[in-house]
């Protein structure tokens, strides 16, 4: 058990957690950005990252900090914190990322251990080998052994009360993530990046991301904090919470800056189209864009760089509430609708409903069916799997009318899509009080067809009714053939 995090609230896979870093004595709540401070750039101080941003944690690259005369001496002189001027959490990389965009760097994973630990760092990395998407197996396979060896070789550095990172690769290869991910959470070692992921990103593969990480995810402890590198636009933010990341890092909004791009949760806006800001940021209220246009190049980098950070840290905390609230799936679903790729993203996070379902609380506050896509959630899932176990009369309708007044039946009870049958006794519980809308869409219908299903495959004896408000033909192909259909009447809004 790794005493080092807690969850204390969960929806779907996201959780409020809480972080324990011995070293920086501090507890940072997750999930939580980590924004990049480059050692020879600082587009906004760490210090102002602290004080007006609320940054408990950030990360910066011991590799170039080690290779550079001047920072090295430095930070071996004052440490990491002093030179930084940062009281938070500070996680170090260790070149990793220059082994992958260079092809070779002059470090072991003791050494960099050994350095990171010298200059004060309280989260290191090991130099493992990311590797990019789509490889051939034998190469993730190759590259996976280095990565183990350089977990098992950080496993035996004294690192007292440093954390270290044991990142998970394997490429798109899924089970060779899930692989690692499992000999990763063997290990003694504290945090879980799951790495190499950035260049899916870059290509809007929303969808293969959301797979990496749920095969990573498989392979982990509930305990085990898992920190997607690279994962720096708010617009995933939600999407990546709900397959259970904890931890962010982010350039983006010093690299964007620089290009004079503009962040939002739907995307990347350029400075040059805007006329009017989508934001109650101090930058955005406190000028207009043709005033920030008109800025020199460093103070206007200076304050893109900071709108983009209150954007990120905005989107966190309001993740964070969905979670207390119940609502994270909802959340996700409307940043979905921002971009297609993020659709591509959210049905794919669906696809391991079950897998989410294990996870997901079992009450929450309300059930909003917004699209197609809600017919997959897991609350529909875990409903379907439940329905065996409850007892069914012999004589049972199902209907979304009114009960019937006379005795025909031994019980009524209500067709509620996406869900299927539900005992009455049940209808005011979560998730059955969902808010639906009056023209439910084929979907729903559907997914309550399948519970159906679901009800006379544990109950081959009852003698089931099913009265609909005129569903459609593909709802009504799935019904047992056993089934009585009954149609309580058109509604006006289905086209016929």
């Amino acid at each position: 058990m790794r005493e080092h995090f807690e969850v204390r609230h969960g929806d779907a896979l996201g959780r409020i957690g809480a972080l324990t870093v011995p070293r920086a004595g501090r507890t940072v709540e997750t999930p939580a950005l980590l924004p990049v401070i480059n050692p020879n750039i600082q587009t906004v101080a760490p210090a102002r990252l602290e004080t007006e941003f609320g940054a408990e944690i950030l990360i910066t690259n011991a590799y170039i900090i080690r290779s550079t005369d001047d920072l090295r001496e430095r930070a071996l002189d004052e440490g990491l914190h002093d030179m930084l001027d940062f009281s938070g959490a500070i996680v170090t990389d260790s070149g990793s990322f220059q082994l992958a965009e260079y092809g070779d760097i002059d470090v072991t994973t003791r050494e960099i251990l050994e350095f990171q630990h010298a200059i004060g760092s309280d989260v290191a990395t090991p130099v493992d080998v990311p590797t990019p998407p789509d490889v051939s197996r034998e190469q993730a396979e190759s590259e996976l052994e280095t990565t183990e060896r350089a977990l098992a070789d950080a496993a035996g550095v004294d690192t007292g009360e440093m954390l270290v990172n044991a990142p998970v690769q394997g490429s798109t290869h899924l089970d060779l993530r899930e692989a690692a991910a499992r000999h990763a959470d063997a290990t003694d070692l504290d945090v879980f990046p799951v790495g190499a992921v950035v260049p899916l990103m870059n290509d809007y593969r929303y969808a293969d991301v959301v797979d990496v990480v749920a095969a990573a995810k498989r392979g982990l402890g509930a305990d085990a904090p898992v920190h997607l590198f690279g994962a720096g636009h708010p617009m995933m933010f939600a999407l990546a919470v709900a397959m259970g990341c904890d931890l962010f890092d982010s350039a983006a909004y010093a690299i964007y800056a620089r290009d004079d791009r503009y962040l939002t949760v739907r995307g990347t806006n350029h400075l040059d189209d805007i006329e009017h800001f989508p934001c109650e940021c101090p930058v955005c209220t406190s000028r207009s864009p043709a005033e920030l246009r008109a800025e020199d190049d460093a103070e206007r980098e200076r304050l893109l760089a900071e709108h983009n950070l209150h954007v990120s840290y905005g989107e966190l905390r309001r993740i964070k509430q969905a979670i207390r609230d119940g609502s994270l799936l909802e959340l996700v679903e409307t940043r979905a609708r921002g971009h297609p790729s993020m659709l591509d993203g959210y049905r794919a996070l669906l696809d391991h409903a079950r897998q989410i379902e294990r996870h997901d609380p079992a009450s929450k506050g309300s059930f909003f069916y917004c699209s197609a896509e809600s017919a997959r959630r897991p609350e529909v899932v875990r409903h379907h799997d439940r329905i065996g176990r409850l007892d069914a009369p012999d004589r049972l309708l199902v209907t979304e009318g009114n009960a019937p007044s006379g005795d025909r039946f031994d019980a009524a009870w209500r067709l509620l899509p996406p869900f299927g049958p539900v005992p009455r006794a049940l209808s005011e519980t979560y998730p059955f009080t969902a808010e639906l809308p009056d023209r439910t869409d084929d979907a729903a219908c559907e997914a309550a067809a399948r519970g159906v299903v679901e009800l006379v495959a544990a109950n081959p004896d009852t003698d089931v009714t099913v009265a609909h408000d005129d569903w459609p033909a593909s709802a009504l192909a799935l019904l047992p053939s056993d089934v009585t259909v009954e149609r309580l009447g058109a509604r006006p809004d289905r086209d016929d």
